[in-house]
């Protein structure tokens, strides 16, 4: 008999809440459900801890269901404050839409979105024109401030100070899910733990407005057995797009995660069955590096392809061999006159994203955490010339597994 998706996706360990449980399962047995997740377009790419939603999106959209991703033109420009100790920047609306453009293309690459199978929708064509008074007299009656207050994501921000500005957030994001049952018959908000308040929000007000029914389900964010988000590293984000992190380093990024960390993530990060994810946690001392490998390769041929993910995995055992094959490695290629009158290592650190700062870069040496040609480094003063590359390429080693290589011509 096949597993309805709701049972797939708790077992696998995504789902956190649900205001109708018992409903949101019969009508993801019952029929193909069109549901939403949303997207702000704060950067032009999704980082690794935001592609858990979409591998939701695509167990849902497997499981023969339509998702809506819907991208936050509109929400981008006030800034959502969960999370957030401070007020979001704001960003100009062209770079929100060249945001928007990017992210689209990079999710359609894992989930269709076809206008049948799948859906993809920008709320600034109904955001950005609204009528304020009409808004605030038809949509904003609906919420009661003193509740709002109890949220989460204002209960954090209130020291502080909220702005008037992102308290209007919620309403925002409620009314995009009523804008999406009217427009697409959508019955369920999908998200990450910390937009319940706000997904509440959205299924209170179809219900009110409509009488329509309309569902929320929330999905545990992608963290450390500490409770720390993952998706950072010390030289920044772990990013999707290729041309900010490249395969050989998101492979290297899931192939280091701490032994505590590996059930979650191949629970949630591939598409394993979960009797192989069981026998592989179940790997005790040095064993559980074969399951790292396996979490490794199956999230890099998620987001890359088999190609790319194959690329990496010899690239990381190449490195740890006698012969030291760089072909897959991280490569930057620079021209060599650039070499010529020599290049401080601490700003080569950095413009390689090796490091996400010249401070960090010298600290880093210090500490005795770079190796240039497999020579340790110990002078943060130092200035890489031609005569240290062999055959036109230079290789860094930083900490004990991340290489980088340098070609000139």
């Amino acid at each position: 008999m096949k597993k309805n998706v709701y049972d797939i996706l708790l077992e696998r360990g995504f789902i956190e809440q649900a205001t109708h449980e018992k409903e949101i399962r019969e009508i993801l047995e019952n029929e193909s459900v069109k549901f939403y997740i949303g997207f702000d377009p704060t950067a032009d790419s999704l980082h690794v801890g935001h592609f858990i939603q979409v591998m939701v999106m695509m167990h849902m959209q497997k499981a023969g269901h339509v998702p809506i991703a819907l991208f936050g033109g509109g929400t981008a420009m006030v800034g959502d404050p969960t999370g957030k100790t401070d007020m979001r920047k704001m960003m100009t609306s062209e770079t929100i839409d060249n945001n928007a453009i990017a992210m689209k293309e990079q999710i359609n690459k894992y989930v269709t979105l076809d206008g049948e199978k799948g859906i993809a929708v920008n709320n600034a064509d109904w955001l950005r024109n609204l009528n304020y008074i009409e808004f605030l007299r038809d949509v904003g009656k609906h919420f009661s401030v003193n509740r709002m207050l109890t949220a989460e994501c204002f209960k954090s921000r209130m020291e502080k100070g909220l702005s008037f500005l992102e308290f209007n957030y919620m309403i925002m994001q409620s009314y995009d899910f009523l804008e999406l049952s009217r427009r697409y018959n959508c019955k369920l908000e999908l998200g990450g733990n910390d937009q319940w308040s706000n997904i509440i929000g959205g299924v209170e007000l179809i219900r009110r407005v409509d009488s329509k029914p309309a569902y929320g389900l929330t999905f545990k964010l992608l963290t450390t057995s500490e409770g720390k988000k993952m998706g950072k590293t010390e030289a920044g984000a772990v990013w999707i797009d290729k041309s900010k992190t490249s395969p050989y380093d998101l492979y290297q990024y899931l192939r280091n995660v701490a032994d505590a960390d590996v059930r979650n993530c191949l629970c949630l990060l591939t598409f394993l069955p979960m009797e192989k994810v069981e026998r592989l946690s179940a790997l005790e001392g040095s064993e559980i590096n074969k399951a790292k490998e396996i979490l490794a390769f199956e999230f890099t041929k998620i987001v890359h392809g088999e190609e790319e993910a194959i690329k990496a995995q010899e690239a990381a055992k190449a490195l740890f061999s006698a012969g030291n094959k760089s072909d897959n490695m991280p490569t930057t290629e620079m021209d060599k006159s650039s070499f010529k009158e020599g290049i401080g290592l601490l700003s080569l650190l950095t413009q390689l994203n090796l490091t996400a700062s010249n401070g960090e870069a010298r600290r880093l040496i210090k500490q005795g955490g770079i190796s240039i040609q497999d020579k340790k480094i110990t002078d943060p003063q130092m200035t890489v010339t031609l005569e240290l590359f062999e055959n036109d390429s230079l290789i860094i080693k930083k900490g004990k597994k991340t290489y980088h290589q340098v070609k000139i011509s």
